[in-house]
């Protein structure tokens, strides 16, 4: 009863504190003069969201942290490594896209940090992510993370500590890079989003009543993942603050999450799938990031070997806007894309667990 008090508060939290704490953001960053800067060889369209507020991320990411703290304090429960650690990638994945929406702002510049810099800020935080999750064993020996591959559970052999940080680093700038590549329409990136932290919640949830660790139910096909329940606690905050903040960050947007939201929600992303042992899983779950990462790559790609492009702009939701759809056209059918890979990717999982009993 206590676990899902937990998942059930650390949700509503979330919601509330960005209902009513994005507002008071947006009117302090208007104060402030902190709009959007929009790219000139965008689509004509977005011309009217300039000086739109933007860094919205700092809502959610500290609406998440709040609602993780409460709910510990609410429901007397300690905080686990697990969780402690998806809350740090997240928000330090959010300080290096807070420093780089800082920088487009004051500088009017759309390029905001330099690419070594902005990348060296991600290794950083990556890094000790994946370093410190294969430390902080419990009684049974399970860590945050583990250095064997995973789809629905852990299998094949070992990578070992190298290659595992070199793993998950890949993980980290890909999930982060796609948000943000996805992150060009109003709602669509925070939208999608809340689909697939709904989905770790659930699959928490399922891991927490399967658990290697439950001497009562443990049995073959059973979870060895560290805190799958604390996991469910902070996918939940995250599906809550990002809900509430969806409500200003629809269309017409009142404030945009910029790079400062986009980096934390894809560090949270995969720091969930690490240490709920479904790294190659996310690929499904968050199909609508992969295919909007695939579309840049097959658009440089092609212009490169060919000189001719594949799509009339890239990231893909640009290409249906130069194509006459209009953006809530495109944000409602690349929703819907990103709804069915969630239920694609929820059905790989229960049939995973099917499959290993």
């Amino acid at each position: 009863m206590n676990s899902m008090k937990q998942i059930l508060f650390s949700g509503m939290i979330g919601l509330f504190l960005t209902l009513i704490g994005t507002p008071l953001l947006i009117k302090l960053l208007a104060k402030k003069g902190y709009g959007q800067f929009i790219r000139d060889d965008g689509p004509r369209s977005h011309g009217s969201k300039k000086g739109t507020p933007t860094m919205g991320g700092i809502s959610f990411i500290l609406a998440t942290i709040i609602a993780y703290a409460l709910t510990k304090v609410i429901t007397s429960s300690d905080p686990t490594f697990s969780g402690v650690l998806v809350l740090f990638l997240f928000a330090g994945m959010g300080l290096v896209g807070f420093l780089d929406d800082y920088i487009k702002i004051v500088k009017q510049r759309s390029l905001g940090l330099r690419a070594k810099a902005k990348m060296a800020g991600q290794l950083i935080v990556g890094i000790a992510f994946a370093v410190l999750s294969l430390q902080f064993a419990d009684l049974r020996g399970a860590t945050p993370g583990s250095d064997r591959l995973s789809f629905t559970q852990d299998f094949g052999w070992q990578i070992g500590p190298v290659l595992f940080v070199i793993w998950a680093l890949f993980m980290i700038l890909a999930m982060s890079n796609g948000v943000n590549l996805t992150d060009g329409l109003d709602g669509l990136a925070t939208g999608a989003s809340v689909m697939v932290f709904g989905a770790y919640t659930f699959i928490g949830i399922w891991q927490y009543q399967e658990s290697c660790a439950n001497q009562i139910t443990a049995g073959p096909g059973c979870y060895e993942v560290r805190d799958p329940l604390d996991l469910a606690v902070v996918a939940s905050a995250l599906m809550g603050a990002c809900f509430g903040f969806l409500w200003w960050n629809t269309s017409p947007a009142k404030i945009f999450m910029g790079d400062t939201g986009s980096l934390a929600l894809g560090g949270a992303l995969a720091g969930l799938a690490i240490c709920s042992r479904t790294e190659l899983l996310l690929a499904v779950l968050g199909g609508l990031f992969v295919l909007i990462t695939m579309s840049v790559v097959i658009q440089v790609g092609s212009f490169r070997m060919t000189g001719k492009r594949v799509f009339r702009m890239a990231p893909l939701q640009h290409h249906f806007e130069l194509k006459g759809w209009s953006e809530v056209l495109v944000v409602v059918r690349f929703w819907i894309i990103q709804g069915m890979c969630v239920i694609v990717g929820l059905g790989i999982f229960y049939g995973g667990w099917q499959a290993s009993k």
